[in-house]
């Protein structure tokens, strides 16, 4: 058993309790309905359950919020943050009453769905119903993968819990149930969901689409699960107790609940489910509470010396923790650094130094040269971890290392089988916990099942690295159903997502670097690699930092004597420079090619540098990129690419129906007006 299991609860006497659990109702309805918008069923009616994880169980400190032992709360059913907003506040964090008051209102640390990274004590961004679930799967597998890592006998730096409350529609969305199902495989053992088992959707009463039965569901995964009342706080807390005993698997606490529980005229009803009570209703509630019915906002001294009790035992427990973390670095001084370090999310420059290079000539597909910058970066990199959607020898993210299970918590290599979405959204709960640098893989037509959560680490700006391989129709025999023509440019709409394709291995390398030094803060990177061989350019460069560079032009001509541009990425490069060649030594035209591995980087340069590889004056323009043209209007009058779906054929005879050969470039340039 673990140190931090075998703490006692916190008790709270049931007086106590039961004034929190009141005092967080009130908030939430006093909250939604000065906005005239929100969710207060959830809260309410999951208040017991909130206040007695908070209030007996979960190790934190307000004054630390990101000391790296604290245990993870996650909110999955985001539409109830004011639940999680009344606890922070509740709990000491700096999250003023006045912030509760402009809920859901401009610029207040209050939004309607709780954001990592505007709030304090916000672990996750949640909203999309299933996701936070997923998070808080990478969350635990983080804390499992850091304590097998780091951990010595007696002195044990990380061993904290991942808990969360979760809902009827996060347990509907396919997400949870990937999520879930790994989590069972895995036996996190240190991971606690609280069911908020209500029976109520937006539509209805959930027996209109959702009649299976929870309970066996996740026992079938692996899990353990317990059915309480969920009203009851000694029973939520037995279940609990019990739940951090079990070591070896998750748990699932499937509490019966009441949404708006207290409401006299909306309990139980989805009318509390995203809308005010209304001012008659909130009055009546507050009166069968025994709540003075004039007052708004109001929490009791008696409330808030119990938090400020609380205060100072987290606080105790955090200084003990650091006087732990002392003992461990006076025994373990490199550990302790290396740790310290990874926590950061950066990747040091030594690190970033055994990236390889790739010297010009021959033909390599840019899979194999990602395959083989991975496994130096893997080699370097203690706490690099990642894998694929099963298909980690096609995308060429196999790993010489131990694989994560049971047997081997401090495995790195991450077998998420075919679970797309759900790989992608926990490796953004690996990304939050910290410690890690995170990275997963598979075909890159099947981004689309990654959307959600491609989304969500763009907006909580995680450094996570997205491997897409097989990138354009070169994919050949398998057909239009695994030949991505939209996604590409859907990729690129995604804003704070590094989108980057590179043009052959030198390239690819230089998209690893990119992708590592962005660290928290800075956002996901999705890097495209080919099927097939490139050849190796010694025009490339192995920086692509700067998103778009001069890859050749006609020696000796400036560029007032140029005849125009062709702009090309990945496997059009060079077709692309090829084409060039053509033009100037057949037709005597004189054409710039620029590599443009990545739009966002080059749009975030200056626009001097834009208009030097770009010049206003060069007009004539042509893109050249193996994926639907929509967009690139931006930097070209003229697009060369693919807008309608492929065909089941070998990849060089696609090519030349869809016109992506050199002479087919060259035909389409002499075309341009």
């Amino acid at each position: 058993m673990s140190a931090r299991v075998s703490l006692p609860p916190r008790v709270l006497p049931p007086a106590a309790l039961a004034q929190i659990v009141d005092t967080i109702k009130t908030l939430a309805i006093d909250a939604v309905q000065a906005a005239n918008s929100g969710h207060p069923g959830m809260p309410m009616g999951a208040a017991v359950m909130g206040s007695v994880l908070w209030g007996q169980f979960l190790v934190h400190d307000p004054q630390a919020p990101l000391w790296p032992d604290r245990d993870r709360f996650v909110l999955s059913a985001g539409h109830g943050s004011m639940l999680l907003y009344a606890l922070l506040h509740l709990s000491g964090y700096d999250l003023p009453l006045a912030e509760l008051q402009r809920f859901r209102q401009w610029g207040s640390k209050t939004p309607g769905h709780p954001e990592h990274g505007h709030t304090v004590g916000v672990e996750v961004t949640t909203g999309p119903l299933g996701t936070g679930f997923a998070a808080g799967v990478g969350m635990a597998l983080a804390e499992r993968f850091l304590a097998a890592t780091y951990n010595r006998p007696g002195l044990e730096i990380v061993d904290h819990c991942t808990y969360a409350i979760v809902s009827d529609g996060d347990l509907m969305e396919g997400v949870a149930a990937e999520a879930a199902s790994l989590a069972g495989h895995l036996g996190l053992g240190k991971l606690i969901y609280l069911y908020d088992d209500n029976h109520i959707s937006i539509d209805g009463p959930t027996d209109l689409s959702f009649s299976e039965d929870v309970a066996a569901r996740f026992a079938a995964y692996g899990w353990q699960v317990e059915r309480v009342d969920g009203h009851d706080a000694a029973a939520v807390a037995g279940a609990l107790a019990r739940a951090r005993a079990a070591s070896d698997r998750p748990s699932l606490i499937c509490c019966r609940t009441v949404i708006a529980h207290g409401s006299p005229g909306k309990a139980g009803s989805s009318a509390s489910h995203g809308a005010p009570l209304g001012e008659a209703e909130v009055a009546a509630t507050k009166r069968a509470l025994g709540w003075p019915e004039d007052a708004k906002f109001l929490v009791p001294e008696a409330v808030r010396a119990v938090f400020a009790e609380q205060q100072l035992g987290q606080r105790e427990r955090r200084l003990a923790w650091e006087a732990h973390f002392a003992a461990y670095r006076q025994a373990h001084p490199e550990l302790a650094a290396q740790f310290l370090a990874h926590l950061e999310g950066l990747v040091p420059a030594e690190i970033l130094a055994k990236i390889p290079s790739f010297p010009p000539g021959g033909a390599m597909a840019t899979r194999k040269a990602g395959g083989k910058v991975l496994a130096a970066l893997v080699a370097a990199h203690p706490t690099l971890v990642g894998g694929s959607a099963d298909l980690a020898g096609s995308n060429g993210v196999e790993m010489a290392v131990a694989s994560q299970s049971r047997a081997q918590p401090g495995g790195r290599a991450i077998h998420f089988g075919v679970r797309e979405h759900g790989m992608a959204a926990v490796c953004n709960g690996l990304a939050l916990h910290g410690g890690v640098r995170v990275f997963d893989a598979t075909f890159l037509v099947f981004s689309d099942f990654m959307r959600g959560a491609l989304r969500l680490s763009a907006l909580m700006q995680l450094p996570v690295v997205h491997v897409f391989t097989h990138d354009s129709f070169w994919v050949g025999e398998d057909g239009p159903t695994h030949q991505p023509i939209e996604q590409l440019m859907s990729l690129r709409l995604i804003p704070g997502l590094h989108v980057v394709r590179p043009a052959d291995a030198r390239e690819t390398a230089g998209a690893w670097r990119h992708a590592m030094q962005r660290g928290p803060g800075d956002g996901p990177t999705a890097i495209l690699l080919t099927r097939q061989d490139l050849p190796v350019m010694p025009e490339s460069r192995e920086s692509i930092e700067v998103g778009a560079y001069v890859l050749w032009q006609p020696k000796g001509v400036a560029v007032v004597d140029l005849d125009g541009v062709l702009v090309a990425t990945g496997s059009e490069v060079a077709t692309a420079l090829e084409a060039a060649r053509t033009l100037e030594k057949a037709h005597g035209r004189r054409v710039r090619v620029v590599s443009m591995p990545c739009w966002e980087a080059f749009l975030a340069q200056p626009a001097s540098y834009r208009d030097e590889v770009l010049p206003p004056a060069l007009t004539r323009r042509l893109s050249v990129e193996a994926g639907t043209t929509f967009g690139w209007s931006r930097f070209a009058a003229h697009q060369h690419g693919l807008d309608h779906y492929g065909a089941s054929a070998p990849g060089k005879l696609l090519a030349e129906k869809f016109g992506f050969t050199p002479a087919a470039v060259v035909a389409r340039w002499l075309e341009l007006p």
